[in-house]
């Protein structure tokens, strides 16, 4: 290794243990550390570390960086500690000593610390219109399914009559839930820890709000020495906000998964959904929901994955803290590919309408007997017990079809009436804070890249 910002050299040995696994990482951050000097490079000018003709000339060079980081011409190279000795590296190459200049006043903790949230903020953006994109994907499969009846299980036994309609609006509800922890992990993300250096800030009036708001922050992490004690817990928060999304994710796959199963013979898989069998010829496989419900599983992983390396340390900076970026990084990109499969799968999966109502028969209309009897002024405990000696005499309960099951179920979110406008106008006001929230960041990293924002 040719060097490191820290002026030393390191055995070949212990770079390879200490940065060889990261360079992968560091070259996704790369960008953003562009973005974020040129965010600190507001403070410095304000703060006259450097002048206005310096920092034009270090705006000028930063900007073509980012131009070469994004196109793949300027990488974190095998001599390169860092993203941030990468680009250092660059800037005294290009400009000599004036390159030096530009670390004044931080340090490589909040580098890192504000190239992770800038990251973070935009996959968390990407997660928030995927969720909606798979809210609307499901309330356009109840919509199209509002009166297929079909059991409603519990235990894995059939329960109640319950309609495929209600089945994908309560995955949309469950969705739109999951948006609350996403946003609260985008506040938690959404504020500046530059000025913060290695934790206990520097003798320097670096115009913290001033930088926030260049690189789009909605506020100032406030007191230093809290930057660094956030680093690790604050991949654990947007981890776990992921795994809410994996939750319901998993149980809608294993939804489909099972009532696609020929026993079942609810749902449909077109070939585009199903893969065979390199023996058995018949076989429709659900890799798709499978592997969706699997990468549930990866999502819990890398939350765990945080919580083990950074719930045991004591305040101020640790280099375990490194070793919390692969599974923040992972988990995001795990939890956008899982929500654009199913927003993709959705539209191509099919209901068997026949098979669905010849399930709403026999003792699953026994509740609804009861009911029925308890419009009709019988006591529910009485009327219970007198359906119940029914079922075990093993006598049928009146048939009933999709109209009049749904009639009696027309309180809002209920099978007759599933609310899909109110959920669909729920998911539209989330659409539009999001958008909101969103281009006022776009902007600001645009305006520091010198670049006409185009929407």
């Amino acid at each position: 290794m040719s060097g490191t910002l820290w002026g030393g050299t390191m055995p070949p040995e212990v770079a390879a243990y200490t940065t060889a696994g990261d360079r992968e990482l560091d070259n996704r951050l790369l960008g953003y550390d562009v973005l974020g000097t040129l965010g600190h490079l507001v403070g410095l000018e304000a703060t006259g570390v450097v002048t206005a003709r310096e920092a034009a000339r270090l705006r000028a060079a930063l900007r073509r960086a980012l131009r070469d980081a994004r196109r793949g011409a300027f990488t974190v190279g095998a001599d390169d500690e860092d993203a941030h000795s990468a680009l250092e590296r660059r800037l005294v190459a290009e400009l000599g000593e004036l390159g030096e200049r530009v670390h004044a006043g931080r340090s490589r903790n909040d580098q890192v610390a504000v190239d992770l949230r800038l990251l973070t903020r935009d996959r968390l953006h990407e997660v928030g219109d995927a969720v909606l994109d798979a809210v609307a994907a499901l309330l356009a499969f109840a919509r199209r399914q509002r009166a297929a009846v079909f059991p409603g299980y519990t235990h894995l036994r059939r329960a109640m009559p319950s309609t495929v309609g209600l089945w994908a609006a309560g995955f949309a509800d469950a969705l739109l839930d999951d948006l609350g922890p996403l946003l609260a992990a985008l506040d938690l993300v959404d504020r500046s820890p530059l000025g913060s250096a290695a934790g206990y800030g520097v003798p320097l009036p670096l115009a913290r709000g001033r930088v926030a708001r260049s690189l789009g922050f909605a506020g100032v992490q406030r007191t230093v020495t809290a930057v660094q004690g956030s680093r690790g817990k604050f991949e654990a928060v947007v981890l776990a906000a992921l795994w809410n999304v994996g939750f319901d994710l998993a149980k809608l796959a294993w939804d489909v998964t099972l009532f696609s199963a020929s026993e079942y013979g609810y749902l449909v898989l077109p070939a585009e959904l199903a893969t065979g069998s390199s023996i058995m010829p018949h076989k429709r496989n659900p890799d798709v929901f499978e592997l969706t419900r699997a990468r549930a599983g990866v999502l819990e992983g890398c939350l765990h994955e945080a919580m083990a390396v950074a719930g045991r340390l004591p305040s101020g900076y640790h280099r375990d803290l490194q070793l919390a970026k692969a599974p923040l990084l992972r988990g995001l990109d795990t939890a956008v590919d899982m929500l654009r499969m199913t927003a993709w799968a959705l539209p191509r999966l099919g209901v068997d309408r026949a098979r669905c109502a010849a399930a709403v028969s026999g003792d699953l209309l026994a509740t609804d007997e009861v009911y029925r009897r308890v419009r009709a002024g019988v006591p529910f405990r009485a009327a219970y017990r007198q359906v119940a000696a029914e079922v075990k005499a093993g006598a049928a309960q009146p048939p009933l079809g999709a109209a009049e099951i749904m009639a009696a179920r027309r309180e809002p979110g209920g099978a007759g009436n599933p609310a899909l406008g109110e959920l669909a106008a729920t998911a539209a006001r989330a659409r539009r804070v999001l958008r909101q929230r969103r281009a006022r960041a776009e902007r600001a990293l645009a305006a520091l890249a010198g670049e006409r924002r185009t929407r």
